[in-house]
């Protein structure tokens, strides 16, 4: 996990626009390097490092002497590029994952680099021999990537959003800063002057698409094929392992978010047995946040005593949420209120795990809900064919919603996140079973999921069947839910006239509560006018509902419940 930020075609002086750059040091608190392009005096590079693999030669921009006109800034891990290096005979100069991409570039273009790349990653390539600058982003957006391009050729490009708002430019202050979408790449001409045009922006990979670096992967062939129960179980066992093992990949110390859930209950019990196989020489360390004796603190214990992980509790008290809603909006850069919600517990856990312990590399549960039909409403689909259409749009949004929270509050303690549950070809196996096998069944959300590991013993039966625990909520009591709390201090924040007029001053999304408001004058105090970064607020469909808490549903039942 690491910061990059580049300009091309800057009117301004480097050395006040690199300003900027600095806003999202938190990404990579282990180094910093700012370096100009030879021969383009207004492009730049700027990188925060966050040492996970090749502590030596692992700073970037990266340049090999194969390719003197290449140079390479990347925030992901590419999983397989063991496997592509032995595959096409590539000599390495680094010990660097990313280093794949400047030979995978050289030697069949953007298209396939893009493609055969097993892992997450945000990219800016800069090939000076044919003037091309090329962008890409992961299938589901896992690490960020934002850029802004004016009409004259100036182009800025960064991990987070606030790198980029204060940029100067000699037309007017760079206003429209978006987001790049995941599982794109985008081609831009560099003319003489330092300016690009954009050329095109390609799809390369669909989340419904086997990717195409199958052939590169540990487990190149499943054994069985066919949709019988019980060949598809062994299927998604096979699969998800082989998606945990391929993420052990790191030189610094791995932890495991534990909420109690099946998610990442299923993560960590995964994780300790295959770094137990790997004979790796320290504990794993998991870590879950809740007020005392909340449902999901109960839980993750539960999961702990049973896997045998090194476990730490932080204690969640009421007003130190509400103290960090502010930073947290800040980190965020988005006003979603069920995002806001879930991000404080993993902020301050974050917050916990870099300051008391020696954990970086932290895995995590994000993606099973979208993939496996994991919200409570799922309950309430039509057919089973919408229920598919639905985890899809889910997956494609991930960037806006859950994956986006589950990055910046990470990042903003300078932890790497590893998500399994979105491997690509975990989750394009997962899509391609028939709509009838993956929605809830017998009144359980991802029965297929659960029933999959039944056997296997790695987690307790109550908690392989625990239903599904919004983490917003499942931090805090059964009685009170956590969005309760935060609504209650919000009342007496929020002036009812002010909520009443919330449409003339907010007119893209207004808001319709006292805690959306509240949420939406902090994101407009940092983010003034950037309210398209977010096009919908995330809610549940096919029910009537005022507010995206699980709890707020008729199908809810919480763990003290009958």
């Amino acid at each position: 996990m690491c910061g990059i930020w580049a300009l091309f075609g800057s009117d301004e002086c480097l050395s006040v626009q690199c300003l900027s750059a600095m806003k999202i040091a938190h990404r990579g608190p282990d180094a910093f390097r700012f370096e100009n392009v030879n021969g383009f005096t207004n492009c730049c590079f700027g990188f925060h490092r966050l040492a996970v693999v090749d502590q030596l030669y692992g700073m970037q921009p990266i340049r090999v002497k194969k390719f003197p006109y290449l140079w390479l800034c990347y925030n992901g891990e590419i999983y397989n590029f063991k496997q592509l290096q032995k595959q096409f005979g590539f000599d390495f100069q680094t010990l660097v994952d990313g280093e794949v991409i400047l030979h995978l570039y050289n030697r069949g273009g953007i298209e396939q680099t893009a493609s055969m790349l097993d892992g997450v990653f945000a990219f800016i390539l800069l090939d000076t021999a044919n003037r091309k600058v090329f962008l890409a982003r992961d299938t589901y957006g896992v690490r960020p990537l934002f850029k802004v391009l004016t009409d004259d050729g100036f182009l800025g490009v960064c991990s987070e959003a606030k790198g980029l708002i204060n940029l100067k430019h000699s037309t007017s202050l760079c206003s429209k800063v978006e987001p790049f979408l995941p599982g794109h790449y985008e081609v831009l001409d560099l003319k003489p002057s330092g300016k690009v045009a954009s050329v095109e922006l390609v799809k390369f990979h669909s989340c419904k698409d086997e990717p195409l670096h199958v052939g590169c992967d540990t487990v190149e062939a499943l054994p069985s094929a066919g949709f019988d129960l019980e060949t598809v179980k062994s299927n998604i066992r096979i699969l998800f392992e082989n998606a945990v093992r391929k993420r052990l990949m790191a030189h610094r110390r791995i932890g495991c978010l534990l909420s109690g859930g099946l998610d990442s209950s299923l993560v960590a019990a995964v994780l300790l047995k295959l770094m137990k196989e790997i004979n790796v020489n320290y504990p794993l360390q998991t870590f879950a946040i809740g007020m005392e004796n909340s449902p999901d603190l109960l839980a993750a214990r539960k999961v702990a005593a049973h896997i045998g992980s090194e476990h730490h509790e932080v204690i969640l008290n009421t007003e130190e949420g509400i103290q960090a809603i502010e930073e947290v909006i800040f980190s965020l850069e988005t006003y979603d209120i069920t995002t806001i919600r879930a991000s404080i517990g993993m902020y301050l856990v974050s917050k916990y795990i870099r300051k008391k312990t020696d954990s970086v590399v932290i895995f995590s549960g994000e993606g099973s809900d979208e993939l496996t039909q994991g919200y409570i409403y799922f309950h309430k689909a039509p057919s089973p064919e919408e229920a598919a259409e639905e985890s899809e749009r889910l997956l494609k949004e991930l960037y806006l919603f859950d994956v986006l929270r589950a990055d910046r509050t990470t990042a903003a303690h300078g932890l790497e996140l590893r998500v399994p549950f979105l491997d690509h070809r975990f989750t394009s196996y997962y899509l391609s079973l028939p709509a009838e096998l993956r929605i809830p069944k017998n009144g359980i959300e991802k029965y297929l999921l659960r029933l999959s590991f039944e056997d296997s013993n790695l987690l307790p039966k109550e908690i392989l069947w625990r239903p599904k625990e919004a983490f917003s909520d499942g931090i805090a009591s059964v009685k009170k839910s956590w969005f309760s709390i935060l609504q209650d201090y919000i009342d007496q924040q929020v002036d009812d006239l002010l909520l009443e007029k919330a449409a003339e001053k907010y007119p893209f999304n207004p808001p319709k509560t006292k805690e959306s408001y509240y949420y939406r004058q902090i994101f407009e105090k940092h983010y003034s006018g950037r309210s398209s970064w977010l096009p919908h607020y995330w809610m549940p469909r096919w029910v009537k509902a005022t507010d995206p808490s699980a709890r707020t549903l008729k199908h809810y039942k919480s763990d003290t419940q009958e």
